[in-house]
């Protein structure tokens, strides 16, 4: 485990390697598991800013489920209550939209490419596979790697690509924490692999 700032670091983040493999999963992890992406309260207000240009994007189905649940949904894990995006009956995003080929893309995330809004996605999709945690009576939070079997195609290729898991969400991370808590990661692993060596 490293600390940095007020978070605690999985060494999973370091040691584990991750890169989407599109051509493999196509995108599942937006149709599949039991609960939508945790969002937070900011990010409700900007979606409820910018429905009027996501709706059209959205297949009938993903609007009649906004319009009768709303943009977002509440869950429970073992550890908490949490709000999340809306989940269709199947399982799948609301916001997800699959294209001719089947690969699932997010509605968010494809107004925001072409210019039509400033709000890229939840902060909780862009940093998966890392999690963050409150950790209950302190002022410390958690960064772990969550570990999922869709998710073994992409295992391999950051493997092949030898790229950790931390290099891969760097945009999400320096989204959510700033570039210095970024580069305090960064050299935390250089020193953290160069102490490996010298043990072995």
């Amino acid at each position: 485990m490293l600390v940095i700032q007020d978070k605690l670091v999985s060494l999973d983040l370091i040691d584990q390697h991750f890169v989407c493999h599109l051509d493999q999963c196509k995108g599942a992890c937006c149709w599949e598991g039991d609960f939508g992406a945790p969002i937070e309260e900011d990010e409700i207000r900007m979606v409820e800013q910018i429905l009027d240009e996501i709706l059209p994007r959205l297949s009938a189905e993903s609007q009649k489920k906004i319009k009768k649940t709303g943009i977002w949904d509440e869950y429970e894990d073992e550890q908490e209550r949490f709000k999340g995006t809306t989940l269709l009956d199947n399982g799948a995003c609301v916001y997800l939209v699959k294209n001719d080929n089947g690969f699932a893309t997010c509605a968010f995330e494809t107004a925001y490419k072409e210019g039509k809004t400033s709000f890229y996605k939840p902060i909780s999709c862009h940093l998966y596979p890392v999690r963050v945690t409150e950790i209950p009576d302190s002022n410390f939070i958690a960064l772990n790697y969550d570990k999922w079997d869709i998710c073994q195609s992409a295992c391999q290729w950051g493997a092949t690509l030898k790229v950790p898991v931390f290099e891969f969400v760097k945009d999400a991370l320096i989204r959510k924490f700033g570039d210095d808590f970024y580069m305090q990661l960064e050299a935390a692993s250089l020193e953290y692999f160069a102490t490996a060596g010298q043990k072995k």
